[in-house]
């Protein structure tokens, strides 16, 4: 509902790596647009902070295997131009994001990309093999210094 608030129910962490940098929040920054960015953002406050894992029960979500699962952001352009114009076809938008859920209700962040620029199912296999390699070196540095 608009104008309420609501409480996340998850976190949202994102995943960095042993130099700092964290992947998600600069491809946010560096790579998408202003209007990607804006419904990335609502999204994942409405939809992943609310449901986190459980995403995967709706279209927002599909899960992956070994820990990993997608979120999904569609937005058509008629859906986003002000009533009574046309949209641009530049204007639609398909992201991915892929997550690991873990311990009390958090949702970590580990890659993205923007599926409209690029829908081959060999970079959606290049994506999720590079989340895969991240959630794998998460796992190690967090066993390493003994935290769940």
């Amino acid at each position: 509902m608009l104008g309420s608030a609501t409480v996340a129910n998850y976190e949202i962490e994102f995943y960095g790596d042993e130099n700092g940098d964290k992947p998600v929040r600069r491809w946010i920054a560096e790579e998408l647009t202003r209007s990607q960015r804006f419904e990335l953002g609502r999204s994942m406050r409405q939809q992943l902070q609310e449901k986190g894992v459980g995403i995967c029960a709706t279209s927002y979500g599909k899960q992956l295997g070994r820990g990993l699962f997608e979120f999904r952001l569609r937005r058509d352009p008629s859906s986003l131009a002000p009533p009574g114009q046309r949209p641009a076809p530049s204007a639609r938008i398909l992201l991915r994001v892929f997550c690991h859920a873990y311990g009390n209700k958090v949702v970590l962040l580990l890659g993205g990309y923007d599926k409209g620029a690029d829908p081959s199912p060999r970079r959606q296999n290049d994506e999720i093999g590079i989340a895969r390699g991240r959630l794998a070196d998460w796992r190690r540095r967090k066993a390493r210094s003994g935290a769940s």
